[in-house]
C-alpha cells in the first residue's frame, strides 16, 4: 500500500464499495468541516481502467469534495488548484480483498466516548478554539459540543462513572444542573449501600426538594420578574429554584388571562385546580356565540393549557333540545375563593378527617369495602377473572361446591347491597348517588348495615378479587386448615387433564394400591386413568375410594416426582418464605393510643 494524492477527475467509487448506490449519499454532516479544513482521513482506493482508481472506502468524502469543486466553479475562483484527496492505494487484486477493505474502514470503527471526547475537545479550547470552530473540524452542531464540554463542570468522580456506564446520560444530564457540593451530597448517596440513590429523571425531583418546574410554562417574562433560575449545563432547559415565588407570579398571569377572555366577550373563564384536569372526553366544542367557555387546565408542573371553546355535553345536549338559548346562559362569576385557597380548605379538612377515623375504625372499614367495591382515581381493585383454558375447564369450576357455595353468597351480598343480583360481581358493582358518585353512595350504604353484614361482604369481595394460583391462596388455605375433599370431587375434566405416564403410574398406586400399579404399569394413559375413575366411582367391581385429592390440589401440595414444574408447590413455598419467624423472647406489647382521640 503506498500513499499518494489524486485529483477528484481520476477517482470514482468502486461497486465493491458498501456504499455503492447511484443515489448520492448525504454528506450535510461533513461539509462543513470538508470546505474549512479539506480532506483530512485518506480514502482507499484501488488501481481500474484508464489510469483511474476506484474507491472502496470514503464515498461520503469524495461526494463532499465533488460538492465543493462544484461551488468553487460556480464562484469562478481563478487559479484555483484542482481538488485532491490522500488517497492509500492497494495493490490490485480481488474482489473479496477489497470488499475486506471497505468493511473494515466503515464498520469496525467506534466512536470515542463521550468523557474521552470531552478531553479532547478541552484540549482544543484551551489552544484557542472555540465551540463553534470545534464543530466545523469534527462535523458536529454547536450544541452537541457545548453538551460535551459541560461534563468538565461535574466532579471527575462523576465523569468516571459515566465513562463507565455507572450511571447514564439522563443521570449525568440532571446532574449538571447541582452544584459541587450538591454533586458530593450525592456522590455520598451512591456509596451508601443502604440507601436509595436517585437516578436519571428522579434526579430532578431530589434537586429542587420536590417538583421541578421549567421556566418556559412560566405566562410571564421570567427574566424580568427576579424568579430565581436554575439552567441545565447544556443551555437547553431552565428550572425554578424558588416554587412559591413561581406561583405568585404565576396565579397573577393566569388571573389577567382570565379577565381577558371574560373582557373579550366569553361566557364563562373556569380555572381548574392542580389536582383536577380538563377530560376533552367530557365537554364539546362550541363557539363563542353559542355559549362557549374557556377552561384554564392548571398542572403541578406549572405548565397551564388553555382550552377555548368548550361546554360540557350536558350543556350542551340541553342547548341542542333548545331548552335554554346559549344568549340566556347565565355569564359565570368570580369564584369567592381562589384554587390555591381551595387546596388549602381541601387538604385541612382531609387531615381532620383521616385523624379522626384513627378512632371510629368501624366507619374506616366500611370506607375501604366501599373504595374495593367502587374505585376511585387513587384506588384500583379488579376481579380475578377466573379465565380457564377449555370449555371443559370452565364447566368443572363452574359447577363445584366451592364455586356453587360462593355465587349463592354473592347473590345475597349483592341484594344487600341494592345491586341487581345478576351483577357479575360485588367489585365494580354500579350504583349512582345523587352527583354520580358511586362510591359515596356505596359508603351510606354501609353505614347502615351491622357489622355482620359488613362482613359478609368484606369476605364476598376478598373471594371475588383473591388472585388464582398465588401465594395468598395458600396462606389462606393453610390457615382455616382447608380440606380440598370437601368443597371438589375428582371429574372427567381433571382425567383428561393428566398426560405424564409416570404421574398416572404414581397416582393407580395411590388409588389402587401398588400391587394394581405395578400388574398395569406398562398399560396405556387411557387404560390407567379409568382404574383411577373406576376406583373413585367404586365401578367395575373395584373397591370405591373416598375423598381422594390429588398432591396438588391439597392443603399443604406436594409434587408427585422430583421434576418440579408445579405451581401450587412453588406459590407455597413463597407463602412459607413470607411467615415471619417467631421470636425466642417476644417483646410485651405496648400500644399507645392517644387519649383525646380515643375519648
Amino acid at each position: 500500500m503506498k500513499l499518494q494524492f489524486i485529483e477528484l477527475d481520476k477517482l470514482y467509487v468502486d461497486k465493491a464499495n458498501m456504499r455503492f448506490a447511484k443515489r448520492p449519499p448525504d454528506v450535510s454532516d461533513i461539509l462543513p468541516s470538508v470546505r474549512k479544513r479539506g480532506i483530512l482521513q485518506t480514502l482507499i482506493v484501488r488501481p481500474g481502467d484508464e489510469d483511474r482508481f476506484g474507491i472502496l472506502a470514503g464515498s461520503r468524502r469524495f461526494r463532499a469534495g465533488q460538492l465543493i469543486a462544484e461551488e468553487r466553479a460556480g464562484t469562478g475562483e481563478a487559479g484555483a488548484e484542482p481538488f485532491q484527496f490522500p488517497c492509500a492505494i492497494l495493490e490490485a487484486g480481488d474482489d473479496a480483498t477489497a470488499v475486506e477493505a471497505s468493511l473494515i474502514e466503515n464498520m469496525a470503527r467506534l466512536d470515542p466516548d463521550e468523557v474521552t471526547r470531552w478531553e479532547t475537545f478541552v484540549r482544543l479550547v484551551k489552544e484557542g478554539q472555540s465551540p463553534e470552530e470545534i464543530a466545523d473540524t469534527f462535523a458536529l452542531p454547536v450544541l452537541a459540543v457545548r453538551r460535551t464540554l459541560a461534563l468538565g463542570n461535574l466532579l471527575p468522580r462523576i465523569r468516571d462513572l459515566y465513562r463507565r456506564d455507572k450511571i447514564d446520560a439522563a443521570t449525568v444530564r440532571q446532574l449538571t444542573l447541582a452544584s459541587k457540593a450538591r454533586q458530593k451530597d450525592w456522590l455520598g448517596l451512591w456509596d451508601a449501600p443502604d440507601t436509595h440513590c436517585p437516578t436519571g429523571w428522579q434526579l430532578r425531583g431530589w434537586l429542587f426538594g420536590g417538583q421541578a418546574i421549567c421556566a418556559r410554562y412560566a405566562l410571564f417574562d421570567v427574566d424580568k420578574s427576579g424568579v430565581a433560575l436554575v439552567a441545565d449545563l447544556f443551555n437547553e432547559e431552565r428550572y425554578v429554584a424558588d416554587a412559591d415565588a413561581f406561583w405568585t407570579a404565576q396565579r397573577a398571569a393566569i388571573e389577567a388571562r382570565r379577565a381577558a377572555y371574560l373582557e373579550a366577550g366569553w361566557t364563562g373563564v373556569e380555572v381548574s385546580p392542580a389536582s383536577e384536569h380538563f377530560q376533552h372526553w367530557e365537554y364539546e366544542k362550541a363557539p363563542k356565540r353559542k355559549g362557549g367557555r374557556v377552561y384554564i387546565d392548571v398542572r403541578a408542573s406549572g405548565e397551564v393549557v388553555f382550552h377555548e371553546g368548550y361546554l360540557s355535553r350536558k350543556e350542551a345536549r340541553r342547548i341542542a333540545r333548545g331548552e335554554e338559548p346559549a344568549s340566556e346562559q347565565p355569564k359565570a362569576v368570580r369564584p369567592e375563593i381562589t384554587g390555591p385557597m381551595q387546596t388549602y380548605i381541601d387538604l385541612h379538612r382531609h387531615a381532620a378527617v383521616r385523624a379522626a377515623l384513627l378512632s371510629r375504625p368501624k366507619v374506616a372499614l366500611r370506607l375501604m369495602v366501599a373504595h374495593a367495591i367502587a374505585g376511585s382515581h387513587l384506588w384500583r381493585v379488579e376481579a380475578e377473572p377466573q379465565q380457564a383454558r377449555s370449555d371443559a375447564i370452565a364447566e368443572s369450576v363452574e359447577t363445584c361446591r366451592g364455586e356453587t357455595v360462593f355465587d349463592a353468597k354473592r347473590r345475597a351480598v349483592l341484594g344487600t347491597l341494592g345491586f341487581d343480583p345478576e351483577t357479575p360481581s360485588v367489585c365494580g358493582g354500579r350504583v349512582e348517588g345523587p352527583d354520580g358518585d358511586r362510591l359515596t353512595a356505596i359508603f351510606f350504604r354501609l353505614l347502615d348495615l351491622s357489622d355482620a353484614k359488613v362482613m359478609d361482604v368484606i369476605a364476598v369481595l376478598i373471594g371475588e378479587t383473591l388472585a388464582a394460583g398465588s401465594p395468598a391462596v395458600e396462606a389462606v388455605g393453610l390457615e382455616l386448615g382447608l380440606d380440598m375433599a370437601r368443597w371438589w370431587q375428582a371429574d372427567e375434566a381433571l382425567f383428561e387433564l393428566i398426560r405424564d405416564k409416570e404421574v398416572l403410574q404414581l397416582i393407580v398406586a395411590e388409588v389402587a394400591g401398588n400391587t394394581v400399579a405395578n400388574a398395569n404399569a406398562g398399560e396405556k394413559g387411557a387404560t390407567l386413568r379409568k382404574i383411577v375413575a373406576d376406583h373413585l366411582a367404586g365401578a367395575g367391581g373395584r373397591i370405591k375410594v373416598e375423598n381422594w385429592v390429588p398432591r396438588w390440589m391439597t392443603f399443604a401440595p406436594a409434587a408427585y416426582t422430583t421434576r418440579g414444574g408445579v405451581g401450587t408447590v412453588r406459590a407455597h413455598a413463597k407463602a412459607e418464605a413470607a411467615r415471619p419467624v417467631p421470636e425466642q423472647n417476644p417483646a410485651p406489647e405496648v400500644t399507645s393510643e392517644p387519649q383525646a382521640l380515643a375519648a
